[in-house]
């Protein structure tokens, strides 16, 4: 989940659209992702994040790799400053 950059209500949907497209571009690149969905914030609460990358993995090792890989560290570049606050949960779910 993360809060992004933006004085105004333009600035900040600018900097969605700008995340959104940089991560819904690993689709097909990256082994072992199996879905991403970004889902933006419509409540506008003082305390919601404005974005949340939901993405499931076929493993904890695909998981592990995607830390890593290319394409990702890419999207890490090209999102650069636009985060102020970020919130991570990784998880297992259980058979």
């Amino acid at each position: 989940m993360w809060d992004v950059r933006g004085a105004t209500r333009a600035e900040k949907d600018a900097s969605i659209a700008r995340l959104r497209h940089s991560f819904e571009s690993l689709r097909g690149r990256i082994p072992g992702l199996l879905r991403l969905e970004i889902g933006v914030d419509t409540s506008r609460a003082d305390y919601a994040c404005d974005v949340v990358l939901f993405s499931e993995f076929a493993s904890q090792a695909a998981l592990d790799a995607y830390g890593t890989h290319p394409e990702h560290l890419r999207v890490k570049q090209e999102l650069g400053d636009l985060r102020i606050a970020r919130h991570q949960v990784d998880y297992t779910v259980e058979d």
